[in-house]
């Protein structure tokens, strides 16, 4: 039995929600999946102030440890399935949707979320969902998960019928994918683009930090200093080979201080 968890990043009981708890309902209908909807608004989520300590000490050291952010990154660690759904507020996610993302910022740099599958939900009155949508989806990869298109909802009101069956149809076909996806193997062979994101990233922290930074030990305990991939996996010959090139040109990099650390 597969767990699905979907946090809601909207104050209203109104599209958003309802979306999230259809798509939930059509996962369900599936087969074999449990499912829970979390209304962020309902936590206590403090609102990221730069400081940096999560980055540079630790994610225990924020000094809003406090909040409810804890217990949210449990229950996403505890879920197969995590769905994120905003609304689109001025061009992005909602406000609420956003302090949660700052808050996991760290993630980026200490991905986790490996063998877990990811989607995103956005509703949106007329226009710009569908940037939302590749934002968060972004953003899921970075944290570590396998990433399946979410999909944009158009609700105008007063909703029409025609409407509503179409973001219904919409929901039911993006359910089918994600259910799909969750019955397939958890920790699949990365393909390139996820393969050089790893190496570059390891590959500048080693050279760049040291036992000092946070990342680099984070790095080293889970031995991805040493390892092909965050987790193991078989690669390819081609992919053997990619690997090491992107290690040779990572540290090439890293010794002229043009590399960027995480990704």
């Amino acid at each position: 039995m597969k767990r699905v968890t979907a946090f809601v990043g909207s104050a209203r009981r109104q599209h958003t929600l309802q979306s999230a708890e259809r798509f939930l309902d059509d996962l369900h209908a599936l087969g074999e999946v449990v499912t829970e909807v979390v209304r962020l608004a309902d936590c206590r989520i403090e609102t990221c102030r730069g400081c940096k300590r999560c980055f540079e000490q630790g994610e225990e050291h924020c000094p809003y440890a406090g909040d409810d952010r804890d217990l949210l990154l449990e229950k996403m660690m505890a879920s197969d399935g995590v769905v994120f759904a905003s609304p689109v507020y001025t061009w992005q996610v909602s406000a609420i949707m956003k302090q949660f993302l700052d808050r996991l910022g760290f993630v980026c740099h200490r991905p986790r979320f490996f063998g877990k599958v990811f989607t995103s939900i956005v509703v949106q009155g007329i226009h710009g969902g569908g940037k939302v949508v590749k934002y968060l989806d972004f953003a899921a990869l970075t944290f570590g998960f396998e990433v399946v298109r979410g999909s944009c909802l158009t609700t105008i009101d007063p909703l029409t019928d025609e409407a509503r069956r179409k973001n219904e149809g919409i929901l039911a076909a993006h359910s089918r994918r994600f259910h799909e996806r969750l019955s397939r193997p958890l920790y699949p062979a990365p393909p390139l683009i996820k393969l050089m994101g790893f190496r570059v990233a390891r590959s500048s922290m080693h050279l760049m930090l040291d036992e000092s930074a946070r990342d680099y030990r984070y790095y080293r305990d889970n031995g991805w200093f040493e390892s092909d991939y965050y987790y193991p996996t078989r690669l390819g010959p081609l992919k053997r080979v990619a690997g090491r090139l992107f290690d040779i040109g990572a540290a090439r990099s890293a010794r002229h201080g043009v590399v960027g650390l995480g990704w």
